[in-house]
């Protein structure tokens, strides 16, 4: 199947050969469907913290920051052309006749085009793009005024403007103040000082591409002095790229390997799955992940770093009794039978640890070799949100191939439906993941876990593209918050959809979690 051009081709790519051949495999038999037994919810593998004991949580967390190395992890790789999908199709459209005005005027709603047009001004990055039109010798207003939408719509996406159809999420300005307009990236920062600062200083890994690096990091040297001299912190930022080796091969629709015009093998990115060896390098304990387009304003901010210190105190809590238990064990003989059946009870209630033996009648000896593999392992606190019609992925409960029961992110995309009781499941859920975890990745020692021991490898994700005019199969490795993390130790918490703000269009800026408050009077209403 393989030439030697392609092997070395593989090889230079520093991907194993069997690999390849795995992933292979995984497109001729497919990916099999986790089995779903129920999905997770408040008293069932969800827990909703009181007003008391988040107080005590918010304690814990800050004692926490001051016994562990911090760390804030944003992926913030991916593009941001999907953003202006609706854009660029209003580019290729629109020809400033009357006739397509009045087209436009037609749908008038919210996720509209015309809505992003009729608010153009109030969005964070507009005073740039009057800036970009001077220089092409053109005022702004004057053009939309004219109705002229095709123009600023070409400048805030061209080269020859902002070159926002090119760029990350992380470097688009999302946010207006006063004084000053704000990118994601920022926010970030913003963000960190807040919740993350570890004895005045605050860490943050920003996950970027190789073609952004550079701009990313004039973004921080510009506004890291600023940042420091407001929050009284020291910032450290460190990027990291997606490793090539991560990237996995392209097939055909009949599952030969796809072929680039020069005959090379193509190779695509796959997904957020290959950001785990990212966080397996991170030389930190505690880790805060989110994505880098959930940011809201200043004036909303306070509940997103209240239930971020609930989840670190949650987290530091467990992490203790955890730390305690272990070093008691590595003395077996001193711990008692009744001290071990309750270390059982904690793995089992706090940790969602289902035990595969009946209790009573169970040897010392395998009680305490479950205890070991059980406790030692990465632990993730993950906020749940509400399930609103939000896409995306879930907790549920899930059985494995030795009918042990765990509690999982999954998405719909593993989840057979086909299956009408696995459909019925799914449309129950009552919660789903915003992408708001705070992990440990280190032992009880404070040692680092190999974050790779703990994923599950006959997990990922199938998808359909196109390569030059010809579809294509995609195969993406399994992902950071689901499979990567399936053997981790698992706490889901629900928090409130108000930190829960994410922009995956264009339109979503103008929500009121993104304007500056002195806009929100001035915003068009959707018809």
């Amino acid at each position: 199947m393989f030439s030697q051009a392609d092997i070395q081709q593989i090889e230079k790519r520093g991907i194993p050969l069997s690999e390849i051949e795995k992933q292979l495999k995984f497109f001729r038999n497919g990916i099999p469907f986790l089995n779903v037994t129920s999905p997770a919810f408040v008293g069932n593998g969800i827990i909703k913290v009181s007003d008391e004991m988040a107080q005590k949580y918010r304690k814990m967390h800050r004692k926490m920051l001051h016994s562990q190395r911090v760390v804030k992890f944003v992926p913030a790789s991916g593009a941001a052309t999907r953003m202006f999908k609706k854009v660029y199709e209003i580019i290729q459209q629109y020809d400033n006749s009357y006739e397509k005005y009045l087209e436009l005027l037609v749908d008038r709603s919210f996720n509209s085009i015309y809505y992003i047009c009729e608010n153009l001004p109030l969005f964070a990055f507009y005073q740039d793009l009057s800036e970009a039109a001077a220089r092409c010798g053109e005022n702004l207003e004057k053009r939309l005024a004219k109705k002229d939408y095709v123009f600023a719509l070409d400048l805030m996406l061209s080269p020859k403007g902002l070159n926002y159809g090119n760029l990350p999420k992380g470097l688009i300005k999302f946010h207006k103040y006063k004084s000053e307009s704000r990118t994601a990236a920022e926010e970030h920062l913003v963000e960190g000082a807040q919740y993350a600062s570890a004895n005045g200083k605050v860490s943050v890994h920003f996950t970027v591409s190789p073609e952004h690096m550079q701009l990313f990091k004039n973004l921080m040297d510009s506004i890291i002095p600023k940042c420091q001299e407001r929050y009284g912190v020291t910032y450290q930022i460190d990027f990291s790229i997606q490793d090539p080796a991560t990237d996995t091969i392209a097939v055909t629709m009949d599952n030969q390997p796809f072929r680039n015009n020069d005959g090379t093998l193509l190779f695509r990115p796959a997904g957020h799955g290959a950001l785990l060896k990212n966080l397996n390098d991170l030389d930190f304990d505690i880790v805060f992940i989110k994505n880098i387009d959930n940011v809201v304003v200043d004036r909303l901010k306070p509940d997103t770093v209240f239930y971020k210190e609930v989840l670190g105190g949650i987290l530091f809590e467990l992490q203790e009794t955890i730390t305690n238990y272990l070093t008691r064990l590595e003395n077996p003989d001193s711990v008692s039978d009744a001290t071990i059946t309750k270390m059982i009870n904690f793995a089992r209630k706090e940790l969602n640890n289902q035990f595969p033996y009946p209790l009573d009648s169970t040897s010392r000896e395998l009680k305490i070799e479950w205890l070991w593999k059980t406790l030692n392992r990465p632990l993730r606190v993950c906020g749940m949100v509400r399930n609103e019609g939000e896409p995306g992925g879930g907790p549920f409960w899930v059985k494995d191939e030795k009918g042990v029961e765990s509690l999982q992110i999954v998405e719909t995309s593993q989840i057979d439906l086909s299956s009408k009781k696995q459909k019925e499941m799914l449309a129950s859920a009552t919660h789903f993941n915003p992408v708001d975890l705070v992990c440990k990745i280190t032992d009880y020692k404070g040692r680092p876990f190999n974050l790779f021991d703990f994923r599950d490898e006959n997990t990922g994700f199938i998808s359909t593209k196109s390569k030059d005019g010809r579809d294509l199969k995609a195969f993406e490795l399994p992902g950071l918050w689901n499979g990567s993390m399936a053997y981790w130790n698992t706490v889901f918490v629900e928090v409130p959809i108000t930190t829960f703000n994410p922009v995956k269009t264009i339109n979503d800026l103008l929500r009121k979690e993104h304007l500056y408050e002195k806009y929100l009077m001035k915003l068009t209403k959707p018809r």
